[in-house]
Order: structure tokens, then C-alpha cells, then sequence
């Protein structure tokens, strides 16, 4: 892309931005200028601290429902790319940025600005993301209303962000699901892996790949009968968005997968299975979100740097002592990071060992899996 076009277009896109705004439930309004979209769209408004990333944070279906604010100031620099996505589609309901900039990067083959305008998602520049994060984290994650059409009063904007019914007890995983298997990885030496996608990330596929498996998503309604049909050497439990207890379904597949086949979990993945064996969730006040939290993995006290995003999290005293251990702690609130099941081949990680945090902290983790499932096939 030439950057002195990009630029001036930049500048051009700049003078014609409509004024827009978000409204949070409480009444709260912060104003900005659009870009992207000129739509409307209702969401749960959440904050993202990762200085890099937002092509893989905006494409990544586990901010299915979500406007993301991004605290670092300028975003825009890298543009968007066709390697970068994680999935086929932007599936943030919007961004909420302070300053907007034009790409100036080698890969990039179109605009920020431009993604969003061509996956219908709005967007607002100018916005004071340092107050807003702070509300946010002082008071909690809110549902909002953003404004990016220039067609709907405030006073209904901050209306219909209280009436929406928010992401509690919503069954977004099978929205972002595939809703037919497919082949990522038909060849392989190391067996099948069958994805249960829940709104799988394609790194984790690559992931996968590079281990040598065969790798095919199924739909997040598979049946454990129909995943044991298929003959697989392991099981992923993909990450996705929304609330975990909103699937009961899955809890009911991965309890009939449990000890026929080694399971691992990531994110939403680690959640359903810590349900499956007799967990529960609950919310956080304003989720993980970034790529820069550190968790320990207590059998070696190693730290590692993680990438997050999730709302809920592992109820402590629910885990069952006889069903499950737990393996990873985040150093910043000690919630749950990692369990591995007691009796049967299987783990999980609230965080996502995918995203390259660190950027290779994490990376032992399909190794893992990888040597899970030899050692079930000896």
C-alpha cells in the first residue's frame, strides 16, 4: 500500500466522520467520531490492554457481542492483512479507539477503516478510552449502545442499551460456530484431532497442524457420539464467546468424551470442561482482557505472559478435589488459569497459548497435548 496515499486518505476519511457516540446503561455518554460502518450496534463494552494485536483481537469470535476499547492510544499503524485474521470475519460489535492513524506496514493490504466498512461493524475515534477504562474497571462491564449512524437520539441510545438483555445466559458459541465440518489439516501423522468450535481461532488449527494431527472443526452441536464416530486421537475444546453455562449441551458432549479420548480445552473450551466435571461459572467484574497477564503454572512456579479475553471464570469452591487439579493461577486476582483432570487424560487453559504471548511463553502447551495423546494411543 503507498503510504502517502494511505495518508491522505487518512486525512480525507478524517473531514468526513459523522459525530457518534457510545451510551452505557448507567447513562454515561462519551462522544467520538465514527469510522467504519454507520451503524448501530448494541453490545457489552469491555477494555483490551495489548499494545499490539487488534486485526487478531477484532477477528477473534470470542468478542462475539462485545465493543472493545483498546487502550493503547493510536490504533491503525499495522492495517489489515489476509494472514492475520482468526477467523473469516470481524466479529467485535464495535471499536472504540482514542486516536486513529494510516497504516504504514509492508503487509497490510487494506485499511482499518476499510475491514470495518466491508464486515458492517462501527467504530468511534476519539473517544476518552482512559476514563471509559477506568469506569470499567471501577464499576464494572456495561452494556452500551453505540452510535455510529448519526440517526438515533441519545436518550434512546442509553434506553435500548438497558433494555438489551446483555450476554448472561447467552448461547453465542453456536452464532460463531461452523455449521458443517470441515478439513483444516487433511493430512498428518499423529491422528485425527477433532475440533469442537465453539468459535475457534485459526492459529489453534495451525497449532495443531504443526503437531502433525489431522485437524476437522465440528459444529458446536456435535454429539459426543458422532465426535467417537469419527475415531479421533484427541479432542480440542475450542475458545469462544458469551457465557459457558449457556451451553449445556456441550457440558453433556464432553461428559461422554471424558476418558474415551484426551481432551484439552482453551478459554471457553477450559470452562465447559470444568463444568463437565462438576464446576460451575461465574462472572468477573470486568474480565481478563489482553496480552500481557501473567499466570503461574504452579508445578514448577514458572510465570508465564498470557494472552486473555473472558468475562467469566471458574468458580473456586466449585471444582470438585476428587475430579479435577488445579494447574495455573493468574498472578493478578489468582482466579483459576489451568486445571487437569484427576482420572481421566484431560486439560484446560482459560488462556489462549495460541496468540503467541510472551510471544513463546505459552507455546508448550500443544506439545502437551500432543504428548497427552501418545501417550493414549501406546
Amino acid at each position: 500500500m503507498d503510504t502517502a496515499a494511505a495518508s491522505y486518505a487518512a486525512v480525507w476519511v478524517a473531514r468526513r466522520r459523522k459525530a457518534g457516540y457510545l451510551a452505557l446503561a448507567d447513562g454515561t455518554v462519551f462522544r467520538g467520531r465514527s469510522f467504519g460502518a454507520a451503524a448501530d450496534r448494541l453490545g457489552e463494552v469491555v477494555f483490551n490492554t495489548a499494545m499490539t494485536g487488534y486485526q487478531e483481537i477484532l477477528t477473534d469470535p470470542s468478542y462475539a457481542g462485545q465493543h472493545v476499547t483498546l487502550t493503547a492510544p493510536q490504533i491503525g499503524n499495522t492495517g489489515f492483512n489476509p494472514e492475520d485474521f482468526e477467523s473469516a470475519a470481524i466479529h467485535a460489535s464495535g471499536l472504540l479507539v482514542h486516536e486513529t492513524s494510516a497504516p504504514s506496514n509492508w503487509r497490510a493490504t487494506e485499511t482499518l477503516e476499510a475491514a470495518l466498512e466491508r464486515f458492517g461493524v462501527p467504530a468511534l475515534a476519539g473517544i476518552a478510552t482512559r476514563v471509559l477504562t477506568l469506569k470499567l474497571r471501577d464499576g464494572g462491564t456495561q452494556k452500551a449502545f453505540l452510535c455510529a449512524s448519526g440517526k438515533v437520539p441519545v436518550e434512546e441510545g442509553i434506553a435500548r442499551a438497558r433494555a438489551w438483555e446483555g450476554l448472561d445466559g447467552q448461547d453465542y458459541a453456536s452464532k460463531v460456530s461452523t455449521q458443517a465440518p470441515y478439513d483444516f489439516a487433511a493430512e498428518g501423522t499423529e491422528g485425527l484431532v477433532a475440533v469442537l468450535d465453539f468459535g475457534v481461532k485459526t492459529n489453534t488449527l495451525r497449532l495443531l497442524a504443526a503437531e502433525g494431527f489431522r485437524v476437522r472443526v465440528l459444529p458446536a452441536k456435535t454429539t459426543a457420539a458422532e465426535v467417537l464416530a469419527l475415531r479421533p486421537a484427541g479432542v480440542m475444546l475450542s475458545n469462544g464467546p458469551a457465557d459457558p453455562a449457556a451451553l449445556p449441551y456441550a457440558a453433556e458432549t464432553i461428559r461422554g468424551l471424558l476418558g474415551k479420548v484426551p481432551l484439552m480445552g482453551i478459554c471457553l473450551g477450559h470452562q465447559l470442561l470444568s463444568i463437565a466435571l462438576g464446576g460451575r461459572t461465574e462472572r468477573l467484574k470486568f474480565g481478563h482482557h489482553g496480552g500481557n497477564h501473567p499466570v503461574q503454572e504452579l508445578r514448577t512456579g514458572k510465570c508465564e505472559i498470557t494472552s486473555q479475553n473472558h468475562n467469566f471464570v471458574v468458580a473456586e469452591e466449585s471444582l470438585p478435589e476428587t475430579a479435577a487439579t488445579v494447574t495455573h493461577r493468574s498472578l493478578n486476582d489468582r482466579t483459576i488459569e489451568g486445571i487437569e483432570a484427576r482420572d481421566v487424560p484431560a486439560f484446560s487453559l482459560q488462556y489462549h497459548p495460541e496468540a503467541a504471548p510472551g510471544p513463546h511463553d505459552a507455546a508448550g502447551a500443544f506439545r502437551r497435548f500432543h504428548d497427552l495423546v501418545s501417550s493414549a494411543l501406546r
